[in-house]
């Protein structure tokens, strides 16, 4: 009888430690996949927001796009010209914006796809060339 009741309590320390492995599991789990990448992604949006300067182009969480025309720190709010209406004004918490775009960037972006597409339709002009040359030399034959 007491040989039945030691296997009983060694199954019940075992199933014990089963259940602390899986709730060890789920919570390194949750962490990895749910609060690492919101954390990652509040420090990106804090950098942007410590970033914006007047003159930012920026998008506001309600899809409009505008100008940053001033910004008050001690307030959390920034002043947002929207349109070239310079009469739409419009101040706003700096957590209303979800993104922002330096005046130089757009400028750069637009440089580095006319850049590419230049790239790409000479790699493609190389390409027809080829091909009328094997055309060509078939023709030939």
């Amino acid at each position: 009888m007491s040989l039945l009741l030691e296997s009983t309590g060694s199954a019940a320390g075992g199933s014990s430690l089963m259940l602390i492995v899986w709730i060890v599991i789920i919570f390194a789990f949750m962490y990895f996949f749910m609060i690492r990448p919101q954390r990652k992604e509040e420090k990106k949006k804090e950098a942007m927001k410590d970033s914006l300067a007047v003159g930012d182009t920026v998008l506001t969480t309600s899809g409009f796009y505008g100008t940053v025309i001033d910004i008050r720190k001690d307030q959390n709010t920034i002043i947002v010209e929207f349109g070239n209406n310079k009469n739409c004004r419009i101040p706003m918490q700096m957590d209303a914006v979800a993104a922002s775009e330096k005046p130089g960037d757009a400028v750069k972006a637009a440089e580095e796809a006319k850049a590419a597409e230049a790239e790409a339709k000479k790699k493609l002009e190389e390409k027809e060339a080829k091909k009328a040359e094997k055309k060509a030399g078939k023709v030939k034959e």
